[in-house]
């Protein structure tokens, strides 16, 4: 204490100082050593240890897409090999479709023309001399215009033998078979079974008489040409 009661303050130490220095700085300071100690013992990580982490994922990822991709394509081959499958299947199924079907129109055709020939026949075979106009009328019953005119004049020829004779005479039909096909002309050999009774033959006289029909199936199925027209005056 002075003279006068003042009491004068002494100096801080520097010790003092120290310790009381704010903790955020040595917490600072204390950083900086270990970072310098860490560069020097060389405990701090290389920057690429990450990279080296992300390599093996990579890898994986890549495996992966090959993989997918592979069996994509398995896939899709195995899809477009059952697809190829399917249309020869189909391919050769509707061909042989169409094979049969053809060889059954062909077949339905032939027995038309058969059977279109044989009535013919049967009818042409037919007369009674007492109302030979019927005769006539079958006669040229479903043939072609310039076949029509022709049997005409031939029927009317005949009838001068016909009338004479008294002609009358039954048919029935025995077989008809197409004797050729070309591009649906069928030519058709008829036969019939004739009995005739003439002012000659008082008895029945039985014959067969034969009859080579030509049937065209892209006009109307109508018969176009008939030979052995003459064998049913024939028969005697």
């Amino acid at each position: 204490m002075t003279e006068s009661g003042l009491k004068v303050a002494e100096p801080a130490s520097d010790t003092g100082r120290d310790d009381d220095a704010e903790p955020s700085e040595l917490d600072a300071v204390n950083a900086s050593k270990d970072e310098v100690a860490s560069s020097v013992t060389g405990d701090a990580s290389p920057p690429g240890d990450d990279q080296d982490d992300e390599a093996p994922t990579k890898r994986k990822a890549s495996s992966r897409r090959v993989s997918l991709s592979l069996r994509t394509l398995v896939t899709a081959t195995a899809i477009l090999a059952l697809v190829a499958a399917v249309a020869v299947m189909t391919w050769l199924y509707f061909g042989e479709r169409g094979r049969v079907e053809a060889q059954q129109q062909a077949a339905a055709n032939e027995q038309r023309a058969e059977q279109i020939a044989l009535d013919y026949a049967v009818n042409a075979a037919t007369m009674n001399f007492q109302d030979l106009n019927t005769w006539k009328g079958k006669l040229v019953n479903g043939t072609t215009p310039g076949l029509h005119d022709q049997l005409t004049k031939a029927a009317t020829s005949m009838e001068q033998l016909l009338v004479p004779l008294e002609w009358n005479s039954t048919s029935q039909p025995l077989v008809a078979k197409v004797r050729s096909d070309t591009n649906g002309i069928y030519v058709v050999d008829t036969f019939v079974s004739v009995l005739t009774k003439t002012t000659q033959s008082p008895d029945n006289l039985q014959s067969t008489a034969t009859y080579s029909i030509t049937i065209d199936s892209k006009n109307n199925w109508q018969i176009s040409d008939v030979g052995g027209i003459g064998a049913v005056v024939g028969a005697k």
